[in-house]
């Protein structure tokens, strides 16, 4: 591969490596415990008395995930690293390494990959957490990229799907549904949005911030299930509900949405609330906590400005979620999330 300005794989690694760097000086600095980083065989990382280890992966492959019209490579970069970091906010975790690997189709471009790393560099910034390492490889294409992130947890408090008990609140953080309302705005033409609003739900869709500390808060005020809405609304808690062998009952009317979101929705004749239950990628966190846990994480969620809202309770059940709404009328929530082999 000698394409971009004479650079064999060697050299790209260490190009990017150095992007990847410059960038991240404009920015906070990420977490520490590298002793050993990019430029090895494998990372050294030092390990956190009292600590469990978290691990996750994620990928995104160009023309099933993003498209180049709705996504530039910044966002790309963003993205995946940001899709990890909130499956480790969503066990109450703190995001500390990265490894990512990259598979470069033919189209991809020096600068591509240049952007592609500022992303990186935006949110490992944003979640103080580091890159450490990975892989480069050539495709004829799509472009591929998988993150994996490693985060620790406080031994014993890792926050699963299986806690739910009757009698719980269950909640959802920020608002829900704007990623997909992005994504459609991005892909349609003749919606006419006030600029602001246009803005804000691209920015939704395209960089999705995770909610890292609210997860922190959640566990430490004692949360009994959390999960991040990656795939939608309905998907996450249809899977708590399972989990935990509970029934959740939701009220539509209490779900918060983005006015940006309504307005949008109102223009083609859309519910908006099929955006919350289905669209995905919003990377907020729901779950559920006692009625004194909600109480506490709900004030000390406001003092970092992440909102944190009652949709519901929990009651006994089998493993189902209902919604209940305005005019009284219940019906069952299925799990229609995006589903790679459904």
């Amino acid at each position: 591969m000698t394409r971009f300005n004479g650079l064999d794989e060697f050299g790209l690694i260490a190009h990017l490596t150095a992007r990847y760097r410059a960038a991240l000086q404009k920015q906070e600095p990420a977490a520490g415990g590298v002793l050993v980083d990019i430029g090895d065989d494998a990372a050294v990382l030092a390990a956190v008395a009292g600590e469990e280890l978290l691990m996750t992966t994620d990928t995104m492959v160009e023309g099933v995930h993003f498209l180049p019209e709705t996504m530039g490579f910044a966002d790309v970069g963003y993205k995946a690293v940001a899709a990890s970091v909130s499956d480790i906010a969503a066990m109450g975790g703190t995001p500390r390494y990265v490894v990512l690997s990259i598979a470069i189709a033919d189209a991809v471009s020096l600068p591509d990959l240049e952007a592609l790393y500022d992303g990186v560099a935006a949110i490992c910034s944003d979640a103080r957490c580091a890159l450490v390492g990975g892989d480069v490889v050539h495709t004829p294409g799509p472009f591929v990229i998988t993150s994996t992130v490693l985060g620790g947890v406080p031994a014993g408090t890792a926050v699963k799907r299986s806690g739910a008990r009757p009698g719980d609140v269950v909640f959802v953080t920020g608002t829900v549904g704007a990623s997909g309302a992005g994504l459609a705005l991005l892909q349609a033409s003749g919606v006419l949005l006030p600029a602001d609003e246009a803005a804000a739900l691209r920015t939704c869709h395209q960089r999705p911030l995770p909610q890292v500390g609210a997860g922190q808060i959640l566990r430490s005020c004692g949360a009994t299930s959390l999960d991040d809405i990656s795939d939608g609304l309905a998907s996450e808690l249809n899977e708590i509900a399972r989990a935990s062998q509970v029934r959740l009952r939701i009220d539509t009317a209490r779900i918060p949405l983005l006015p940006a979101l309504q307005n949008f929705a109102r223009s083609r004749s859309e519910d908006p609330y099929e955006y919350a239950w289905y669209g995905g990628e919003d990377y907020q966190l729901v779950g559920t906590a006692s009625p004194f846990a909600f109480a506490r994480a709900l004030a000390q969620c406001e003092s970092i400005g992440v909102k944190l809202t009652q949709i519901g309770r929990v009651e006994p059940g089998d493993g189902e979620v209902v919604a209940q709404f305005p005019d009284g009328r219940i019906d069952l929530v299925e799990p229609r999330g995006y589903n790679h082999f459904k």
